[in-house]
């Protein structure tokens, strides 16, 4: 897979912006290239109603192609924290990539000051909309369903990182960009932050980029990532599957722990089973004990302590043995805020844990505080 036209993408515009038929020879034969206007005439002039999705980057529309084709619409805003490097990124990961638990890509748009991307459009929206989101979205999932989701997820995830040439990180894991067709069958989509990873690379340094409450620590405070924060990612998610609640939205007991500490605090009181949602009035009691011990191995501090995909995929499919003792205290990265919505002030990040980060760090998250904030590494 080669990034190789990123340079001629950027250096094709021409007075009016990017030149269409410049651009089609660009994408490879598995992408369409849309005309700004096809894809006005598909969502109604992109009319509210057919709006089924937002954030930073933009706004997603359900559209109907003139071939009657139901599709989702990416449009990313001009002021979208998605730049065109993420926008370009993103084409070239999921072009070139089919899997059945990966959004297909079906075409794009770069036409003037637009940048938009058409996908295949799955029924069920996304899973923190169905699990996570507004009782008037909420969707009751049973836990073979939830079981399901989990393993799909892994598998898709799995091919990325071990299957896929050269492997690709994802590095924005959550439940917003795990989106599910009719029959709730999962499909990672939103490969902006992917990152390709050469060969023979321990970890790459980088700017941070992602969702608070996903952040494995090595890479939140550091910059230092490798395939293992996507292994810490999917273990939050995991706990949010079986628990119904969203890892950055909730806090528990007085300490206000974050969902990991607390799955973790309750093992350590023989009661693990207390995080499982209250809509689960029926569940094997054996095989969620299972995935929870699994996010564990997958959230663990160390990263080299955490488990391949391909090794999740595994313990997720059948009854194996796991080790609990070699279980260690999960490391969780979280952003202190002097204003927190509670009302309660949270203390300074220590001195130690500011040696430990790098100068001048860049980084690019997505929280829900909007106060000034600064950073701690978890547990002290």
């Amino acid at each position: 897979m080669s990034c190789g036209w990123f340079g001629a993408f950027s250096g094709c515009k021409g007075k009016h912006g990017v030149n269409q038929t410049r651009v089609e020879g660009i994408l490879t034969s598995d992408v369409k290239c849309f005309s700004y206007n096809s894809l006005r005439s598909a969502t109604t002039n992109f009319h509210q109603s057919r709006k089924i999705g937002g954030g930073g980057y933009g706004v997603v529309y359900r559209g109907v192609l003139r071939d009657g084709t139901q599709v989702a619409i990416k449009s990313l805003s001009t002021g979208s924290k998605q730049g065109t490097h993420e926008f370009l990124t993103e084409i070239n990961m999921i072009s070139n990539i089919r899997h059945p638990h990966l959004v297909e890509l079906i075409g794009c748009c770069v036409e003037d000051n637009h940048r938009i991307l058409v996908y295949e459009y799955l029924e069920n929206n996304s899973l923190a909309s169905a699990l996570l989101g507004s009782k008037s979205k909420h969707v009751a999932l049973d836990w073979p369903t939830r079981a399901a989701i989990c393993r799909g997820t892994a598998s898709g995830l799995a091919f990325l990182h071990e299957e896929s040439e050269p492997p690709i990180v994802h590095r924005d894991i959550k439940a917003s960009n795990i989106l599910l067709d009719g029959n709730f069958n999962p499909k990672i989509g939103d490969f902006g932050l992917a990152k390709l990873f050469p060969d023979n690379v321990t970890h790459l340094s980088t700017r941070v980029a992602g969702t608070i409450g996903y952040l494995a620590p090595e890479y939140a405070l550091l910059g230092q990532l490798t395939r293992k924060a996507d292994v810490y990612s999917f273990g939050v998610l995991l706990l949010e599957i079986v628990s119904g609640r969203s890892s950055n939205k909730a806090a528990f007991e007085e300490e206000l722990l974050v969902l990991v500490e607390w799955t973790w605090k309750l093992r350590k009181e023989e009661r693990v089973l207390d995080i499982v949602d209250p809509e689960l009035t029926e569940y094997p009691e054996a095989e969620v004990m299972r995935f929870i011990k699994v996010a564990l191995f997958c959230t663990q501090g160390g990263a080299h302590q955490r488990p391949t995909m391909k090794q999740v995929v595994e313990m997720l499919s059948k009854e194996v043995h796991l080790n609990e003792k070699a279980l260690t205290e999960p490391g969780t990265f979280r952003v202190r805020s002097t204003s927190h919505p509670s009302g309660i002030n949270v203390s300074e990040t220590s001195r130690a844990e500011k040696q430990k980060q790098p100068s001048n760090p860049s980084v690019n998250l997505t929280h829900s505080y909007s106060s000034q904030t600064e950073t701690t590494l978890l547990p002290r």
